[in-house]
């Protein structure tokens, strides 16, 4: 019963990649272009605006999950809201991608949405914390919370700027996160995961390499906004013992590498919300690693991740925090790698 209920899921995901790569080709055809500058990675226009595809196939997956589904639905008001916000997110990125909004306007859209769910009932309650446990959040959740969406919906917009490596990345997280969710229980993250993978499937092979579309903000947001609600979804399933942590954990190599280009900018004065080509990975890239190898470098960070995560699964509650350290020190090996290559090719920060 088990393996034919995996086969239809699989079944109605790969249906789902169809829709999904169908929109994208019509966002190919009728492109909404993005010319390049001098921050730009890419060389000649490219349309954008392929991440409709995914949010069309998530969308519909949603409303067949809402209507025929109902052991994988949050309530009610946390489905709704949440499916509600996530639409409004990438309505304003889809505008964002046509008329390049302010970053403001973006910034309040985000925090809007991320308070939709709040108000849905998606707060973060408890934290787990080295030998000390579970620590009740209190009052603090709800900023935690709020910070926590609109900080991981901007990451992956801002770490959106070459070929294949933050469509590929999360593809990667959500079928983790997927098979995680299902075998600890989590039936919503589950379904959620498996309708964001399929709708990047149908996605990734027009955005690898040379690209044929980008995904847009239309995209990035919207992917960044759902993977920081499913984290805090997870953190609701104490029974199946899933942590909020593990969403985090699989993405930590797009969080690291966004968190600590922004530190380092507002620490040198510069506007952290303007365009610039210093992130980690785009310095890798300049100092003369190929596309394909920064890429994949990324996916390999997902990959090493999930082990982490299983890992994670089996450690005591107050020890799981603890897992953190080894991903950490993979990032830090990272830039020391990109620095030395920056050295010999003679590169600096400040010509981003």
């Amino acid at each position: 019963m088990l393996f034919e209920a995996v086969l239809r899921h699989l079944g109605f995901a790969v249906v789902l990649a169809l829709v999904s790569a169908a929109v994208v080709r019509l966002m190919i055809a009728y492109p909404i272009l993005d010319h390049p500058n001098a921050r730009s990675s890419h060389l000649r226009p490219t349309p954008r605006g392929g991440g409709v595809g995914v949010v069309v196939a998530f969308v519909a997956g949603m409303m067949v999950l809402y209507a025929g589904a109902a052991f994988a639905r949050l309530p009610p008001p946390q489905f709704v809201g949440v499916i509600g916000a996530a639409v409004a997110i990438a309505l304003v990125s889809l505008w964002d991608d046509v008329a390049d909004l302010r970053f403001s306007v973006k910034l309040a859209a985000q925090g809007a949405a991320a308070l939709v769910a709040i108000g849905s009932g998606l707060v973060l309650e408890r934290l787990a914390l080295p030998w000390a446990g579970e620590v009740p959040l209190g009052w603090l959740g709800v900023p935690l919370t709020l910070f926590w969406i609109v900080g991981c919906t901007n990451a992956l917009n801002f770490m959106d700027g070459l070929d294949g490596l933050v469509g590929g990345s999360v593809f990667l997280a959500a079928v983790i996160l997927c098979l995680v969710a299902g075998e600890q229980g989590g039936w919503f993250v589950y379904a959620a995961a498996l309708l964001l993978a399929a709708g990047l499937a149908g996605f990734l092979p027009f955005n690898l390499h040379p690209a044929r579309i980008f995904m847009g903000d239309v995209g990035s947001q919207f992917l960044g906004f759902m993977m920081a609600v499913l984290a805090v979804a997870a953190a609701g399933f104490d029974a199946a013992q899933i942590s909020f942590l593990i969403v985090p954990l699989l993405l930590f190599g797009l969080l690291f590498d966004a968190a600590f280009t922004l530190l380092r900018r507002a620490a040198t004065g510069r506007r952290v919300a303007a365009a610039h080509r210093t992130h980690l990975y785009q310095m890798a890239q300049r100092s003369g690693l190929g596309v394909r190898t920064v890429a994949g470098a990324h996916w390999g960070f997902v990959l090493l991740h999930g082990a982490l995560v299983a890992l994670f699964l089996q450690l005591p509650v107050g020890t799981k925090p603890l897992v953190v350290l080894p991903a950490l020190a993979v990032q830090a090996a990272w830039l020391a790698y990109v620095l030395r290559r920056m050295r010999r090719a003679g590169l600096t920060w400040a010509e981003g």
